[in-house]
């Protein structure tokens, strides 16, 4: 019986022992100290693990598009070099904390995650400004808060777990709250013009205007009681 304790033990502090070894390889930076490793690493493997779609509005110069939502991520991964450094983003941190992981799985010796994401990156100017505008123009979007009721505007993602969960209420909202406010709902994957000028860094988004001007926003999930007490 002793013997079968002390067993037990002895696995359970090898398994913590060898998540903390995989754990270690593993290292999430912001945006700036993100850009320093890149630039300081010689032929730096940079890892998008975003769809293609959004690899191909807009990406870090250099970086391999690998989908870590598409068949045979492992299998693609496991070609790059695994004693060199990779780096790794997605759009808000999600993807890319459990691509990294499976790195990590796979012997990856360091891997260094974008903290934040893209969404981070931009919000501290490490993005190269385009003139092209990919959904709502900043002006369009002036436009759409002058009104005499007040306005909320959601921003969200299709593959973003708390926007889902937060979508059935605002959506309800919308049609009950229709005669007192404005609310307008758009997708951040689709108007990255307009979530880079607002400096948007995490999803989902509700920002609160009266006569055009912000009065209070709110990053990240944000219950319906919660909501309607701002409103």
């Amino acid at each position: 019986m002793k013997l079968s304790i002390v067993s037990l033990l002895l696995i359970g502090f090898l398994s913590i022992s060898c998540k903390g070894q995989s754990s270690k390889n593993i290292e999430t930076i912001p945006a700036v100290a993100f850009a320093e490793k890149i630039n300081s690493t010689p032929s730096a493997q940079i890892l998008d693990v975003r769809t293609p779609e959004e690899f191909k509005s807009k990406h870090i110069d250099n970086a391999v598009n690998v989908d870590w939502k598409a068949e045979g991520f492992a299998e693609k991964a496991d070609k790059f070099d695994k004693q060199n450094p990779v780096f790794v983003y997605c759009l808000s941190g999600g993807r890319s904390k459990q691509a990294a992981n499976k790195l990590a799985e796979l012997g990856f010796s360091k891997i260094y995650d974008l903290e934040g994401g893209i969404l981070k990156w931009n919000s501290a100017g490490m993005s190269t400004p385009s003139d092209k505008i990919i959904g709502i123009s900043p002006q369009e979007y002036q436009d759409a808060l002058k009104s005499d009721k007040k306005v909320l505007v959601n921003f969200y993602a299709e593959w973003c777990a708390p926007c889902k969960k937060m979508s059935p209420y605002i959506l309800k909202m919308q049609e009950d709250f229709k005669d007192k406010i404005v609310i307008i709902r758009l997708d951040a994957d689709k108007n990255k013009t307009i979530v880079g000028s607002l400096k948007l860094d995490g999803l989902p988004v509700v920002i609160f205007y009266e006569n055009g001007k912000e009065i209070w926003r709110n990053i990240g999930y944000i219950s319906e009681e919660d909501l309607k007490t701002h409103l």
